[in-house]
């Protein structure tokens, strides 16, 4: 054997367990056909696998999405509300839960009809959307009411926030063929801490919303 055939064995590519790799001008044309098509193979099992995921993806955010607005449905708020309570008992960071209901609802289902009541929600909850943080979190909990947890906010501030996005419906009024259609809402504003669970912060939240709109006249 030849020295220089010794050096170009001891400088082959080495596998996973060590074994030579011979380099390409070794291999027969079977052998490269071979490779070639065991390449093509795993590409195809690679692009599969991403359609997959892409298709589970999209599921998973079909299922978290409310049926009617591009908001997360109550179930994933709820799930999210969780994880936030989670921060504040590991990081101790502020959050707070806004417990958001239509005024006057039922009035404009009664005088435009239900599409126009679906127009309405569609319309408070790009308010909500718009005015918020990427941090923060915006859902339907039912009918005309909506959830946002505020990332790193006090009570002060969260009530704070409530009353800039009541300022941001009077501005901007949702229209139905035409016609203004003039909503407020009630809002309810509780710090999260540790220790609560999704259920009793929407509870506390609820009673907090609901204190407030006895503080008004009647609307529905």
């Amino acid at each position: 054997m030849t020295i220089e055939r010794i050096e170009r064995r001891s400088s082959a590519r080495r596998g996973a367990r060590g074994e030579a790799i011979p380099d390409d001008a070794e291999l027969t044309p079977r052998v490269r056909a071979m490779l070639a098509a065991l390449n093509g193979e795993v590409e195809i099992l690679r692009r599969d696998l991403q359609a997959a995921r892409d298709r589970l993806e999209l599921a998973e955010r079909a299922a978290d999405q409310d049926h009617l607005l591009p908001i997360l449905n109550r179930r994933a708020f709820v799930r999210a509300l969780g994880w936030h309570i989670a921060g504040v008992a590991r990081y101790g960071t502020a959050a707070s839960l806004l417990y958001c209901d239509l005024d006057g609802f039922k009035r404009v289902n009664d005088a435009y009809g239900h599409a126009a009541g679906d127009a309405v929600l569609a319309h408070f909850a790009k308010i909500l959307c718009a005015n918020v943080r990427d941090s923060d979190i915006v859902g339907r909990i039912g009918g005309d009411e909506f959830g946002i947890v505020l990332a790193h906010a006090n009570v002060a501030q969260a009530t704070k926030k409530a009353q800039a996005l009541t300022d941001a419906l009077t501005s901007d009024v949702a229209e139905w063929n035409g016609a203004r259609v003039v909503v407020s809402f009630s809002f309810g504003a509780f710090e999260l801490s540790a220790g609560d669970s999704a259920e009793t912060a929407l509870m506390r939240a609820d009673e907090a919303m609901y204190a407030q709109k006895r503080g008004r006249p009647a609307a529905d």
